[in-house]
């Protein structure tokens, strides 16, 4: 679980805004179902996810020293550095030269008003470069967010320390972590479009350079609910997803986030990095104990930690660490339905899925939990659902199936009540897909089909 019994990122927002709208009050009974929830259920949840991938994408930003480089990957690098700069490390003090160019995304208008972004990105990083993300949006009353940064990410740790970056709001909106979010949504108020902004570090005097051939944004208009549409089952399939477990890794590295117990995210990582054929080196994990099981789920949380964040559950993050491994790329985005994990399923692409809930609104799980990440394998013939959850016990107790309408009401809902009976946030249907960097055309369709391109 990702830090579990401590707020989120998301929570604190969530729960102010869940408040006011519901009060704090234990749950109640249902209430019976109206037109206007039925009509409320037919309507698709809004997500709009947009990415620069192709030579053509980075050609139409506004570049400052970097250039757009052809082939079969095409990308983004310094070419000559539009100017140079100090950087004071927060997490060590370290303050230190930087050469830098930048790229700036054309505006993207969102197919609808967002209430939350979340950016993702796909990079190389050599020893001695990193690169900052950054967002600015423009509200639907016309005026405009400031630049607020989504990340500073490296794939190492030794330049600096990979970070997210608190304390960014203008009154109106809010950076939590890994997440732009609108501050009170039920003023109406909404981001209508946004520009990204990448730059480019490295060591002075160098030839090195990033490389980027991902950028993208997942914007949302999260609905406000308990409950979730039922979904009816489609797909009868597993997928042979490697099974690691986090809590084979309790009180190992304490420096990544206390531990294994906390290592959800990493560890759901890893599975479905080297379900793609993705693999480390003895030299990659040589600074792993030996006397370690699976010692490639400890470099996962070394290399996904947020050093901000304290923990290794930062969204964009995971997606880039997998994005390291040649071949895949990785993306954040949410999805609307059971159907949208179906058709990737049938495509042989896993998801991970994040979700939270009560241990009696999980059949099976025999915990609760304030956030984790699962990876979704497949389905049963009854419809439900197949995971590799990393909370168990042993790496063969992985395997789990959870019934088909408690997980997608978990996992897509954006409100629920807490062990206190006190209101809190939901992920709204958050999930990590990460997929090969030339999809084959049934991958390419299924991909499409849920927004991702």
């Amino acid at each position: 679980m990702s830090r579990a019994q401590q707020p989120s990122r998301r929570t604190v927002l969530a729960v102010a805004v869940a408040a006011a709208v519901t009060g704090t009050a234990a749950p109640a009974a249902a209430a019976p179902r109206t037109a206007a929830d039925d009509a409320g259920r037919a309507q698709a949840r809004p997500i709009d996810y947009h990415a620069w991938t192709t030579h053509r994408d980075w050609r139409a930003g506004t570049a400052q020293g970097a250039r757009a480089v052809a082939g079969r990957r095409p990308g983004l690098v310094i070419g000559a550095p539009a100017g140079r700069t100090d950087y004071t490390d927060p997490h060590t003090g370290t303050t230190a030269p930087w050469e830098y160019a930048t790229w700036t995304a054309p505006a993207h208008r969102l197919t609808v008003p967002a209430t939350e972004v979340v950016a993702s990105w796909n990079a190389h990083t050599p020893a001695g470069t990193w690169i900052q993300v950054e967002l600015r949006g423009t509200y639907t009353d016309g005026t405009d967010t400031p630049w607020y940064v989504l990340g500073r990410w490296a794939a190492g740790d030794q330049d600096i320390k990979r970070t997210s970056v608190d304390g960014q709001t203008d009154g109106r909106s809010t950076v939590w972590t890994d997440t732009f979010a609108i501050d009170d949504a039920s003023t109406g108020l909404r981001l209508a479009s946004y520009r990204l902004r990448l730059t480019l570090y490295r060591r002075p005097g160098t030839h090195r350079t990033p490389t980027v051939w991902r950028l993208g944004a997942m914007g949302s208009d999260v609905p406000d609910r308990f409950t979730v549409p039922a979904s009816t089952p489609g797909l009868a399939q597993e997928l042979a997803v490697p099974r690691y477990s986090q809590e084979i890794h309790k009180g190992q590295y304490p420096e990544y986030d206390g531990g294994g117990e906390a290592w959800c995210s990493p560890t759901s990582s890893q599975m479905i990095i080297e379900y793609w054929g993705g693999r480390l080196t003895p030299e990659q994990l040589s600074w792993v104990d030996p006397a370690y099981a699976d010692p490639q789920v400890d470099h996962a949380a070394r290399f996904t930690y947020d050093h901000q964040y304290e923990g290794c559950g930062n969204w964009p993050f995971n997606a880039a660490y997998a994005a390291t491994f040649e071949g895949l790329q990785g993306v954040v985005t949410r999805l609307d339905s059971l159907t949208d994990l179906e058709t990737l399923i049938a495509a042989g692409i896993p998801a991970m899925t994040s979700q939270s809930f009560l241990k009696e609104e999980l059949t099976g799980a025999g915990y609760g939990t304030s956030g984790h990440l699962m990876t979704v394998i497949g389905f049963t013939a009854d419809g439900d659902v197949i995971a590799n959850d990393p909370a168990s016990p042993t790496d063969e107790a992985v395997r789990r199936v959870y019934l088909r309408r408690e997980f997608e009401n978990v996992w897509l809902r954006t409100k629920r009540y807490n062990a206190s009976g006190k209101v809190a946030s939901g992920t709204g249907g958050v999930c990590y897909l990460y997929f090969p960097a030339h999809p084959t055309p049934h991958q390419r369709k299924a991909l499409a089909a849920v927004g991702v391109r």
